[in-house]
């Protein structure tokens, strides 16, 4: 899947969210309270406790040879990271991105370890993405929901519609820059191996919380590698026919 450009104009302007049975409240405030009860009901994992977010970090989720391993494969498979058409601006995401086959037998096992923790579906996933930051390389501030308005919303409501949680696992350490940053909320999590990385896109109410809004800011030494999953509203994998 390709990424949006979309950023924080428009928490600034007040948009006014559309909804609809693909972008329902309802429904994704249901799945955030399953992944709350999930989440907190694990002592490996820690809320991180600030208001305007529910933010969960899992140190060492995953173990050195499986960051390896989903490192040399976005080494293998990687490509000029792309945005969705219509919210294209230059210099807005500069990294290598790809996506990761979900029925090898390695993607498949990690992409199912970390739905088991959340407590969703793994078939609600999108297709999981690695990618990959040089030195100078950024993704600006971006929010990692849908905004309706814009056109690509049209294909994607029918493709599993609205998304509602990210995971990111951060595959390497990094020696300078390359934290996620939430501006909004004035936190930053610095790049550490194996560490897993959760977020709700939206509100406790199910609706988009546009303080969620979030950087992967410029390296400065080394290179970062990160994966990325997305969940949605709706059955991914049913909807779309494929991984």
């Amino acid at each position: 899947m390709n990424e949006t450009a979309t950023d924080d104009a428009a928490f600034k302007k007040g948009e006014t969210p559309k909804f609809g049975p693909n972008n329902d409240p309802e429904k994704l405030s249901d799945i955030g309270r399953k992944v709350t009860r999930a989440l907190n009901s694990n002592p490996m994992v820690e809320m991180v406790d600030i208001p305007d977010i529910q933010l969960y970090v899992y140190r060492g989720f995953l173990p050195e040879a499986d960051c390896q391993i989903l490192i040399d494969k976005i080494d293998e498979k990687a490509e000029p990271s792309s945005l969705y058409k219509g919210t294209e601006q230059e210099g807005f995401r500069t990294s290598y991105s790809c996506h990761l086959n979900r029925w090898e037998s390695d993607i498949d096992r990690i992409e199912k370890r970390i739905s088991a923790l959340m407590g969703i579906d793994n078939d609600y996933a999108e297709t999981m993405q690695g990618q990959r930051y040089q030195i100078g390389q950024e993704f600006k501030a971006h929010h990692d929901f849908f905004h309706p308005a814009q056109d690509y919303w049209k294909q994607e409501e029918l493709r599993g519609g609205q998304r509602s949680w990210t995971a990111m696992i951060f595959l390497n350490n990094v020696p300078a820059g390359g934290a996620t940053e939430f501006p909004h909320l004035k936190i930053g999590v610095r790049p550490e191996r194996g560490t897993l990385l959760m977020w709700n896109n939206m509100a406790v109410d199910g609706k988009p919380n546009y303080k969620s809004l979030h950087s992967g800011t410029p390296v400065v030494e080394g290179t970062k590698y990160i994966i990325t999953k997305w969940y949605r509203q709706n059955n991914w994998v049913k909807l779309t026919g494929s991984g």
